[in-house]
């Protein structure tokens, strides 16, 4: 039975409910049971108490570290809407009792984590409306907020995924914040281990699928660059001769490949449909002619980041086959905006100047481009680098790192902060003229930068997620959107 109600969540405050009854739970997770509540669909969900909101459904999944279980009780208290546990913790609800409202929705389920992929998928196919899924091993947030950017202007109602929510349980909970009445979503898939793409694409179904890029990225769990195309080419594993695929068309193991449906390719070949030409880069501007089937058109991208082209063309590519016009996608591009932690310019708070925040990530193909747009920026003062250990690239780690600071010779950067114990590499075969301090961690960043305070600077901050340089940069610099 579906029935509809106004959904008043803080996710999706006008969106229509539909009300989940047993019978199309049973239906979706085997043996689920709802033992109270009514669950109502879209929902936001969480799996972490410290960023869950009131009234979001929390999931309690068992990682390797800790057990979701240990905490439901807290989410509980932080006003949870409901939880899905598993059968064999049933017990622990007696313990419960003074934190479970009457309309608490408790839901026992074989297994929560895949009680939440299930739930997904199921709910997925209640959709028949563009899916658009994004890959790749640079550029997916920035490329899906774009795409979603554009859509947006051009008067759709598209959802796009939250921030870097890419994971399984990530892409998971963000169809289950899918309401009925969207015209249309975009959604980032990004992996780490052979054989995940595969369940991923069987989950999203995603009707359009884009891959951005191949690199050197997870290269410990996926390996080499032949390997990790062929798992990012899973995202088109469910398609049909009809669905869509869009593809960097000037890498050979994407855009020299056979595939069963039809692919749309991007990049600077004038083999390509989408393609950028006569590309000059001045100090902050990026300017080419962008030919769509064709057709010429001049943009000016605000940005010296170079990454920025491929992202606008494989936006560009995906919106041009969604209808969009030609106008809508340029001036879109024009008013380009940097997603937080992609080369986004931040007020440097310790000193006079700037700081390039590039955290989010770092594989050898984005410090390079980074280090270039960085390198284009221009300056009255000295330019500093700190940057961290390129993660994840097993036993290439050495030989990456020492290409890098190769690289450095193409740059015009004063002095270096190396953080981690892979850049030591880096610092071997760095140019002589570059000054550099080593340290272990974020921490010890800022008395190494102390004595440069007194001066104009532009500070580049880069390296792998897992070494925290987020947290250096919001002590060093002002954040100016939240």
């Amino acid at each position: 039975m579906i029935t509809t109600t106004q959904n008043t969540s803080h996710f999706q405050p006008q969106a229509i409910s539909t009300v989940i009854d047993q019978a199309w739970l049973t239906q979706a997770i085997p043996k689920a049971q709802l033992l109270q509540g009514t669950l109502l669909l879209p929902t936001p969900c969480s799996v972490d108490t410290r960023a869950l909101k009131a009234g979001d459904l929390f999931i309690a999944i068992p990682g390797a570290q800790v057990d979701g279980h240990d905490f439901v009780a807290e989410a509980l208290r932080k006003g949870a809407s409901g939880i899905i546990i598993a059968h064999d913790k049933k017990e622990m609800l007696a313990s419960l009792q003074s934190l479970i409202q009457p309309n608490t929705v408790i839901l026992l389920v074989p297994s929560p984590l895949e009680a939440l992929k299930q739930l997904a998928h199921a709910w997925r196919n209640r959709f028949n409306i563009p899916i658009i899924g994004i890959t790749g091993s640079v550029g997916k947030t920035s490329t899906k907020e774009l795409l979603a950017t554009i859509m947006r202007r051009h008067g759709k109602r598209y959802y796009a995924s939250q921030k870097n929510q890419n994971t399984a349980i990530g892409v998971a909970m963000n169809i289950l914040a899918m309401d009925l009445e969207l015209e249309g979503a975009i959604f980032e898939v990004g992996i780490s281990r052979k054989s995940e793409m595969a369940g991923m694409a069987q989950m999203l179904r995603p009707t359009n699928a884009l891959i951005t890029t191949v690199g050197h990225s997870h290269t410990s769990g996926l390996g080499g660059i032949n390997e990790i195309a062929i798992e990012k080419r899973k995202i088109f594993s469910c398609f049909s001769e009809h669905d869509i695929g869009f593809v960097h068309g000037d890498i050979p193991v994407l855009g020299q490949v056979a595939y069963v449906h039809p692919v749309i390719k991007f990049g600077l070949k004038s083999t390509n449909q989408i393609q950028a030409r006569k590309i000059a880069i001045g100090e902050s501007t990026i300017n080419f002619v962008l030919k769509i089937y064709g057709e010429k058109f001049k943009v000016q991208l605000p940005t010296t980041h170079t990454g920025a082209i491929m992202q606008s063309l494989a936006a560009c590519a995906v919106a041009t086959h969604l209808g969009v016009p030609a106008h809508t996608i340029i001036e879109c591009l024009t008013n380009l905006s940097p997603v937080a932690g992609r080369f986004e310019q931040l007020k440097l708070t310790l000193g006079t100047g700037f700081v390039y925040n590039d955290c989010y990530n770092a594989s050898p193909e984005s410090m390079k481009a980074a280090l270039l747009a960085f390198t284009k920026l221009p300056s009255s003062g000295k330019k500093i680098a700190i940057l961290g250990d390129m993660l994840d690239l097993d036993e290439t780690s050495s030989f990456w790192h020492r290409q890098i600071g190769r690289f450095l010779r193409k740059t015009n950067i004063d002095h270096l902060i190396l953080v981690g114990s892979q850049v030591e590499w880096l610092a071997k075969t760095r140019p002589q003229h570059i000054t550099f301090d080593l340290v272990a961690s974020w921490q010890d960043v800022l008395p190494k930068l102390q004595p440069w305070l007194s001066q104009q600077l532009l500070i580049l901050v880069k390296g792998s997620r897992g070494m925290a340089l987020d947290k250096l940069v919001a002590v060093i610099a002002e954040k100016e959107n939240e």
